[in-house]
């Protein structure tokens, strides 16, 4: 039953002569919503000499202690604070993961070189790190928790991290914002 038209007759023809001939749309049955993804640039796979290289360097600071409780925040100038507050909520998209748990220090550093580097050349946005809280370390101090604290801060891929939400983990747990370029 067609409507009623509020229109009058004179409008009508007013604006069918404005807006001249028109054709009717064929029915679409597909519309594709999904974003194109930009791919992240290739890096070229780094020497193990060059990994080795850098988990060395990455050594030479002594780290701030830390309690398994105390959380770890980190952004470089010129990372948005929502960004932050995003990653520390579990926002983004977790596309890799490292189990430190049980290494030595030195293991838990050439694991992370490598596992930074690999998770930068897939693309990576954001990685989960699980540091573990130091529960089965000598005094019950949680050592790879503050090596990683000056570990991630010497990488210049990262560009923030946090410890996780206490359902992901909490403080053993730390989230990695890893630049794209």
């Amino acid at each position: 039953m067609p409507r009623k038209s509020k229109l009058s007759a004179e409008d009508i023809e007013l604006f069918r002569r404005e807006v001249g001939p028109v054709n009717p749309m064929q029915p679409v049955n597909r519309v594709n919503l999904a974003k194109k993804r930009k791919q992240a640039p290739k890096l070229p796979p780094p020497h193990r000499d060059l990994v080795q290289e850098r988990a060395d360097l990455l050594d030479t600071f002594e780290p701030v202690e830390s309690a398994a409780g105390d959380e770890l925040s980190f952004a470089r100038p010129g990372v948005q604070h929502a960004q932050l507050r995003k990653l520390r909520k579990g926002h983004y998209a977790i596309r890799g993961e490292l189990d430190m748990h049980g290494l030595t220090t030195a293991q838990a550093r050439r694991q992370l070189v490598a596992f930074l580097h690999d998770s930068r050349m897939r693309g990576a946005r954001c990685v989960r790190i699980i540091h573990g809280k130091g529960y089965n370390s000598p005094n019950r101090q949680p050592i790879l928790k503050s090596k990683l604290n000056v570990w991630l801060r010497q990488c210049d891929e990262v560009l923030a991290f946090c410890s996780a939400p206490p359902s992901d983990g909490g403080t053993g747990v730390a989230y990695v914002l890893l630049s794209t370029r």
